[in-house]
């Protein structure tokens, strides 16, 4: 039997004289597929959330015995001793590290990856730009274990001079004084953001390549027509246009460069105090805590964790919740 119309939808004639679309008011197809395919994909969608409103939820009921067992400010506290008497611990000096990482992170891969986004689609000859382009997307596939090995026996000995450099000339600045009469090791929060920025660097500039390239030739070509050099056809064009792309690549690397977890472990050493002198041995983040005391950790202890680790989901839902909100107002603003 075919398919009738149904009560209200309007029909279509076929091309071909086969058999009517059903519709609805507007004219839009509503076959069998699209129904389906609707479906399918609400369905996703509502999958996500649903895992997402699970996690959460597992996050808190786990965390909760932890936190009422707490005898001190859990937002203000520095050290961790959850398995102490009495029980102790904060996320402070956790949060504080991480946010340091991911900043100095993004202060160094944002300028180079929009740099090698419009140097690969604007003045780099194809050849050399597909093998550039290749060779940054291919830092991508790289273990994070190995960024940290590298950090560990190659990075951070080489630092020493620039850490000395840094303390000899801006030594005025906190972050960058260096009040140690020992020789550097360079295990710092410095060089963590230094590999998290590598880290990022091929997701900023990949997704800028491809926001790039969306640009209408007529734009570019009009500004070049009008005697305008590349580097003004860029800011003038490219740069404006590209603008919430760009914002939201920077945002999706700032989340990543967040949650890192073995890269940071093997170059930081722990210690849960706040320092302003980020070329100085120590820090911690939450992705690094966790890593490193789960085995080790009791009851009390596993809430503890599991309580540090909700703070960086909902750290890492507010980021990306902020980043949809600048890209909103861009394009209502445009």
């Amino acid at each position: 039997m075919s398919e009738q119309p149904t009560l209200g939808a309007a029909t279509t004639p076929s091309v071909g004289g086969g058999p009517p679309v059903v519709g609805d008011i507007s004219g839009a197809s509503v076959r069998r597929g699209d129904r389906i395919f609707r479906g399918l994909s609400v369905g996703a969608s509502a999958t996500v959330l649903v895992i997402m409103a699970a996690i959460a939820i597992f996050l808190i009921y786990r965390s909760v015995p932890a936190l009422r067992a707490n005898t001190v400010n859990f937002f203000t506290f520095q050290q961790w001793l959850p398995d102490e008497s009495p029980v102790q611990f904060g996320i402070a000096a956790m949060l504080f590290y991480t946010l340091v990482t991911g900043i100095i992170a993004m202060i160094i891969a944002v300028p180079v990856s929009l740099g090698v986004a419009l140097f690969i689609n604007f003045y780099a000859p194809r050849r050399a730009a597909a093998t550039l382009g290749y060779s940054i997307d291919l830092l991508a596939a790289v273990p994070s274990i190995v960024y940290g090995l590298w950090g560990f026996a190659f990075l951070a000995p080489n630092l020493t001079g620039l850490t000395l450099w840094l303390d000899k000339w801006f030594g005025w600045i906190p972050i960058f004084d260096y009040q140690l009469d020992n020789k550097p090791n360079n295990l710092t929060v410095f060089t963590a953001g230094i590999i998290l920025a590598i880290m990022i660097l091929p997701i900023i500039s990949s997704i800028s390549r491809e926001v790039f390239r969306q640009v209408p030739s007529e734009q570019v070509e009009a500004a070049l027509a009008l005697g305008a050099t590349r580097w003004e056809m860029i800011r003038t064009s490219v740069l404006p246009f590209g603008k919430a792309g760009v914002v939201s690549a920077s945002i999706l690397g700032f989340g990543r460069a967040l949650g890192e977890t073995l890269a940071v472990t093997i170059v930081l050493s722990n210690v849960y105090a706040i320092s302003w002198h980020f070329t100085q041995t120590g820090g911690v983040t939450f992705a690094s805590n966790i890593a490193l005391k789960y085995g080790e950790a009791g009851d009390i202890g596993t809430g503890a964790l599991i309580a540090s680790g909700l703070c960086l989901f909902i750290i890492t839902l507010a980021v990306n919740f902020s980043a949809q909100l600048i890209i909103n107002r861009q394009r209502k603003g445009t």
